[in-house]
C-alpha cells in the first residue's frame, strides 16, 4: 500500500522537474546598466542561429516584450544590440519497474505478479542564450541562459518560449553590488 501513495508523490516531482527552466547570468560588473535605454536585434548573428523562422520569431517577439516592459524601446540607433544562440540535445530515459520491486498487477505485493516492466522516453533538452552587446564599444556585456523541456506540440511552444525569455531577463538588469563599508577602527 506505501507504493500506491508515494506514486502519485513521485510522478508530481517528476513533471514538476521536467517543466522548470535553470536561468544563469554573467556580466561585466565595470559596466553601468542604467546608461543603455534602447536595443535593436543583432540581424547578421540572429541569421546564424539553426532553429526554425517560427521558433526565432517566438523567441525574438518574447524578448522584444520583456526589454520593452523593462522601460527599453526598440531603436535604429541602439544602445544594446540583442543577440541570440541555442543549443538542444535529445535525452533518452529508460525506467525498469520489476515485480521484485512490488511493483505489477493488483494492490501491494502479489507474489502472481507479472514480470518487469520497461519504459523508454525521449525528451529535447534546449538551452537559449540571449547576449546583450554595448552597440557603441561591441563589447559583451551581459548574457543570460536558460535551460530546459522543450516540446515539439506546437499549442505549448509559445508558453515555454514565453517562460524561457522571461526567467533569463528576469536577470537583466543585474542588482548593483552592494558596496562594503570599510569600519575605520578607532584607537
Amino acid at each position: 500500500m506505501k507504493t500506491f501513495k508515494l506514486l502519485p508523490l513521485l510522478l508530481l516531482f517528476m513533471v514538476v522537474s521536467c517543466d522548470t527552466v535553470k536561468v544563469y547570468s554573467d556580466y561585466d560588473k565595470s559596466v553601468d546598466f542604467a546608461q543603455y535605454k534602447t536595443f535593436a536585434f543583432m540581424k547578421s548573428g540572429i541569421d546564424k542561429v539553426e532553429i526554425s523562422d517560427l521558433d526565432k520569431k517566438r523567441i525574438l517577439n518574447a524578448i522584444d516584450r520583456q526589454l520593452q516592459s523593462k522601460g527599453l524601446t526598440k531603436s535604429d540607433n541602439p544602445d544594446l544590440l540583442v543577440n541570440i544562440f541555442t543549443k538542444s540535445k535529445e535525452e533518452i530515459s529508460v525506467n525498469q519497474f520489476s515485480a521484485a520491486y512490488g511493483y505489477g498487477w493488483g494492490w501491494g505485493w502479489n507474489p502472481y505478479m507479472y514480470g518487469g516492466h520497461t519504459y523508454v522516453s525521449s525528451s529535447t533538452e534546449g538551452t537559449l542564450y540571449i547576449d546583450l552587446i554595448d552597440a557603441k564599444k561591441k563589447e559583451l556585456i551581459w548574457q543570460g541562459e536558460g535551460s530546459g523541456t522543450l516540446s515539439k506540440d506546437m499549442n505549448e511552444k509559445d508558453a515555454i518560449v514565453n517562460d524561457f525569455v522571461t526567467q533569463i531577463l528576469a536577470q537583466f538588469p543585474p542588482a548593483k553590488p552592494e558596496v562594503k563599508e570599510k569600519k575605520e577602527k578607532k584607537k
